[in-house]
């Protein structure tokens, strides 16, 4: 897009996309997409916050786009992201302070925050609650979920994937699971206003190059990632935190995600939360969906946490 600069940049092993806009001096905000996305999900945001004074950055996460994607799901831990973002962040605002340091808040979309449960490993919760057909159950057998994809045709999964309203957990039988039988007639079926037909191209073009292996393998990490960060049962979110979410968002729908979000659990595990939002007649890509009203609460959250920073 226009005025947004594209650049790789090494870091923690792996060589990484990042587009970003905005003053160098400007107050770093650092954009994270899930999956199947990648930096363009935010490029609304990229450039409202850059005219509003701020650095934005939104990189491919590793396995994504044009960033590299290593081939062993052992390497797509929360350990790695971590590593990848703070060896970003480190180039970005080059010789400031130490990065730990500059990390004052935390803008969260969709997922909610969820403690370790150090009595049972991810996957094992999900089949139990979910059963065997929750999407993050049916992605851990490598090359199982690609397949399914491939067979169904890649530009009507992610169709449908972005521009779905199925409320409640994502379920993906085993018979046909992406429909892949494709109706000869998608191409005719009309995008919604916020997603456009570039848009679409944009995302094929990319996950054309790559496949889906390395989105999937953060999926197949997750039992890995529960192992590693043994040390960290307990832990809380400290940092001020606003979290966003659709009210027709797949997750907000599950059940039992809404009782946590409004019922006290979710400020219990996140101390410092200062703010809830649902978003009216929004799905899981609420940042796509209505960017203004996203972008507007991002700014209004980072500009009382600088006023507050400022009378200390």
């Amino acid at each position: 897009m226009e005025g947004i600069d594209h650049r790789m940049v090494s870091v923690n092993g792996i060589t990484m996309h990042i587009a970003e806009k905005g003053p160098k001096e400007g107050t770093v905000v650092l954009l994270l997409h899930g999956f199947p996305d990648l930096w363009y999900t935010w490029r609304h945001q990229i450039t409202a916050l850059s005219s509003l004074g701020y650095r934005a950055v939104a990189p491919d996460l590793r396995g994504y786009g044009d960033s590299d994607s290593p081939e062993s799901f052992s390497e797509y831990t929360c350990l790695h992201l971590v590593g990848d973002l703070v060896a970003l962040l480190d180039s970005v605002v080059g010789d400031q302070e130490k990065v730990f340091l500059k990390i004052k808040g935390f803008v969260c979309l969709s997922v909610p925050y969820r403690p370790r449960n150090p009595k049972v490993k991810p996957v094992e919760g999900f089949k139990a609650v979910f059963g065997d057909d929750y999407y993050i159950c049916r992605f851990q057998e490598p090359g199982k979920a690609e397949g399914e994809i491939a067979c169904a045709d890649p530009r009507r999964v992610l169709k449908n994937i972005f521009t779905g309203r199925e409320l409640g957990p994502p379920i993906l039988p085993k018979d046909n699971p992406f429909g892949a039988n494709p109706n000869p007639n998608c191409e005719q079926v009309e995008l919604p206003e916020w997603f456009s037909k570039e848009d679409l191209d944009y995302y094929v073009s990319k996950f054309e190059k790559t496949g889906f292996t390395g989105g999937l393998n953060y999926y197949r990490a997750m039992d890995l990632t529960w192992e590693l960060t043994a040390p960290w049962t307990g832990a809380k979110i400290q940092v001020p935190v606003k979290f966003m979410t659709g009210d027709l968002d797949m997750v907000y729908t599950t059940p039992g995600v809404k009782e946590y979000i409004h019922g006290g659990g979710f400020a219990a595990d996140v101390p410092n939360l200062q703010e809830v939002v649902v978003i009216e007649d929004a799905g899981h890509f609420v940042n796509q969906e209505k960017p203004q009203e996203v972008t507007a609460h991002i700014n209004d959250f980072f500009t009382k946490l600088q006023d507050n920073y400022r009378s200390f």
